[in-house]
């Protein structure tokens, strides 16, 4: 047939694969032909012939799209588009009959059908309906992203709307990390300091990887109420508690085909904890007060400014979480590890923030970088953003402005910089971290925190010391 015919000639309609589509229909012939059809098109298809087995297979998946024909044995299908809509189900439903007059389709369409399609119908006829309706669900899940982002750029909340910006050591460390893992569907796992980017790097892995057309969703776990957490990121139904007036889909939901980048994932209660585990392993998701799951297909990236692997021997966070979430861990370095970067910094920030608040930029004078410098940026990138930003809206640098703590490295810090000069660079290294750990009391945590590097890698770096000091000891 004709029905295979023109299904091969309308190949042009598009791939759908991440939605998902119900038939019913108890003509077999038709049920089969639609199923053919999408099949090859949608993520998921099924097909049934009655609205008792539709309604079973609701309970258990999610779809997007339901394809209903008017005639069904036992409930018509206008019945159960009215039962459906009630029970807060908010997804398109196409009406098919072929017997019908102007005022069934008008019924039909305000008990909220989103198309209504006599029969016998040409396939692209009803490939176009299922477009627009693909076409309406994919807009609203990118503008209900698109608004977010727009609240978060309006709150300023940092240097994360910009990309990674810096040529020291460290960074091109980081810019190569990022490149090598970004095309693999791997779990990433981000460590470091308030206000050292963690976030440019989840963008940076997004952009890089083949998600890069689909949702980047970002989420705060820490602004968060602690009850509000399980609906927010998988969605509720209706009346699942006191104020769920409607269904809600959850970020899960937006970020179907993308990633979902879960900042301070420290901050998770534990019960929440164990939900997320169970989230990455099935990749199915349950809204609060449904007994159905929904599958999604979500890349995580993670982020904490606390060291995980010490939350966890402190029984504060999962064990099974974190090794499902650390399959690759980065450290992003502080920016006192990064000094050479700062200028560069100061410079993005300066011609990014003087555009967005309509005023001329600063120029920055050497004894202003030479400043900033030698500050040690305890709030990292983001202080020295907000720094820039607080001098071009009171128009200059003076000396009140700058950090309080900008001041010129001392003699014998002069000194012992002068005196590493001719040192390997390995053994500069070695100083400086056993510097740092002196200074952290022999805390190998807070030592691998100031430092940007996991507190694996530091013990790595000590083990590897030690050994070499045992041989010249033999």
């Amino acid at each position: 047939m004709q029905f295979e015919a023109e299904a091969t000639a309308s190949s042009g309609f598009g791939n759908w694969q991440s939605f998902s589509v119900l038939v019913v229909d108890d003509e077999e012939g038709m049920r089969n032909f639609l199923e053919r059809t999408l099949k090859s098109r949608c993520g998921l298809v099924e097909a049934v012939g009655d609205v008792e087995r539709a309604a079973q297979l609701m309970a258990r998946l999610h779809f997007d799209l339901i394809v209903l024909d008017i005639s069904l044995p036992g409930k018509s299908g206008v019945e159960w588009l009215h039962e459906l809509r009630e029970s807060g189900f908010a997804g398109d439903v196409i009406l098919i009959t072929a017997f019908a007059d102007m005022e069934t389709a008008i019924k039909a369409l305000r008990g909220g059908a989103s198309d209504f399609i006599l029969k016998p119908f040409r396939v692209d006829q009803i490939l176009n309906s299922i477009k627009r309706c693909f076409e309406r669900a994919r807009l609203a899940r990118e503008n209900f992203v698109l608004r977010r982002e727009l609240v978060k750029f309006g709150a300023e909340l940092g240097p994360e709307v910009d990309g990674l910006v810096g040529h020291s050591l460290a960074i091109q460390h980081l810019r190569g990390l990022i490149k090598r893992i970004a095309p693999m569907p791997t779990t990433v796992l981000l460590q470091g300091e308030s206000g050292t980017g963690k976030e440019v790097a989840a963008r940076a892995l997004h952009q890089m990887s083949p998600r890069a057309a689909r949702p980047f969703v970002p989420v705060n776990c820490a602004a968060i109420a602690a009850e509000l957490i399980e609906s927010e990121l998988f969605g509720h139904v209706k009346g699942a508690f006191t104020s769920a007036v409607d269904t809600r889909n959850g970020l899960f939901y937006y970020a179907h085909g993308g990633t979902l980048f879960l900042d301070e994932i420290g901050e998770l209660p534990l019960a929440m904890q164990t939900k997320l585990l169970r989230v990455l392993e099935e990749r199915k998701v349950r809204p609060v007060g449904s007994e159905k799951e929904v599958p999604v297909d979500v890349r995580i990236v993670a982020a904490s400014n606390r060291d995980l692997a010490g939350e966890v021997a402190a029984g504060r966070f999962r064990q099974d979480l974190y090794f499902r979430l650390a399959v690759v861990d980065i450290a992003i370095p502080p920016l006192r590890t990064r000094r050479e970067d700062i200028a560069e910094l100061a410079a993005h920030f300066m011609a990014l923030l003087s555009a967005q608040l309509g005023v001329a930029p600063l120029p920055l004078a050497r004894e202003t970088l030479d400043g900033l410098a030698n500050y040690p940026w305890p709030g990292n990138v983001r202080e020295l953003r907000n720094f820039v930003e607080r001098s071009l809206i009171l128009g200059g640098f003076p000396v009140e402005l700058l950090p309080s703590a900008a001041v010129p490295p001392t003699d014998a810090a002069a000194g012992d910089e002068a005196s590493t000069l001719d040192l390997p660079l390995a053994e500069v290294e070695k100083r400086h971290i056993l510097r740092v750990l002196d200074a952290a009391g022999g805390n190998k945590s807070e030592a691998a925190r100031r430092l940007g590097v996991s507190r694996k890698t530091l013990e790595r770096k000590c083990a590897e010391w030690l050994e070499l000091d045992l041989q010249g000891l033999s």
